[in-house]
């Protein structure tokens, strides 16, 4: 990892453009605390930390994996889940 504190850090239209979303949005998960971030420099900026990007995608990632499973788990159908013998 580099040490150069330019590159440990994005703006929020940096972190937009990766999203797909608004400059706006990225301040708002930033407030909900899904993105670390802090107001920097003279005159104050929002910066964003890179890894915490990373770790948001990995979270968004992981999220959808688990809504993906239990959609599959739902669309089972009975015979499936317990077989297709049925014992008395």
């Amino acid at each position: 990892m580099s040490t150069d504190p330019g590159e440990q850090f994005f703006t929020p239209a940096q972190v937009a453009e990766l999203l797909s979303i608004t400059p706006d949005e990225v301040v708002a998960l930033v407030h909900e605390g899904r993105l670390r971030g802090a107001r920097l420099g003279a005159p104050e900026a929002w910066r964003i930390e890179r890894a915490s990007v990373s770790d948001y995608l990995d979270d968004q990632n992981e999220l959808s994996r688990r809504h993906a499973l239990w959609r599959q788990s739902n669309a089972a159908s009975l015979p499936e889940v317990w077989g297709t013998h049925t014992r008395f």
